[in-house]
């Protein structure tokens, strides 16, 4: 199948059924969108079909905790995050997702970020295997990240905080093995 990238245009959210009507596609309103778009341009990237139809998006932002969290074990210097990809169903298992990864890392390494991160849930087979199959290592598992249980009251899911590290980190420090043995809470990842 034919695609191409290129970056997300604000024109673009109207166009986004293809990919968001799916389960495992996390939707957020246009104002989350918007902000990705305006704050980290080069970082929002989509696949397009021949046609121009968005066939997968991933958007990425580059951040860094405060100077002041610098003691905690927990401390995130300058990295790249991936905040969302998705490929329609009929695009799927064709390179798109593998494609627009490597074109945010890219991205990425061009900003001197250190490593890339994103967060997954533990049970996504699939997506672990996409993701260590282009380089990604778990680095620690996040207890109850995800609460799918509208009422809060119930257990939630797992995610695996999975990095890749960039051409800066040339040793290494900001990945490990065994990563899904070591255990922290959500607090501990944001503060």
């Amino acid at each position: 199948m034919a695609y191409s990238l290129r970056s997300f245009r604000a024109s673009d959210l109207y166009t986004l059924n293809l990919t968001n009507l799916d389960p495992l596609t996390e939707n957020y309103d246009i104002r989350f969108y918007m902000q990705y778009l305006a704050t980290w341009p080069s970082l929002f990237i989509c696949a397009i079909d021949p046609s121009d139809n968005i066939i997968g998006y991933i958007m990425g932002k580059i951040e860094e905790d405060p100077l002041t969290h610098s003691f905690s074990p927990h401390y995130l210097p300058w990295h790249g995050h991936i905040t969302a990809l998705t490929v329609a169903p009929h695009y799927r298992r064709c390179g798109v997702a593998r494609k627009l990864c490597l074109a945010l890392e890219r991205e990425c390494n061009a900003q001197n970020a250190w490593f890339l991160d994103l967060f997954v849930r533990a049970s996504n087979d699939t997506a672990i295997n996409i993701y260590r199959g282009i380089g990604y290592s778990i680095y620690r598992r996040v207890v109850d990240y995800y609460n799918d249980d509208p009422t809060g009251r119930g257990p939630g899911e797992d995610a695996f905080d999975m990095r890749k590290s960039l051409k800066r980190d040339k040793d290494g420090k900001h990945v490990r093995k065994n990563g899904e043995n070591f255990h922290v809470m959500p607090e501990d990842v944001y503060r």
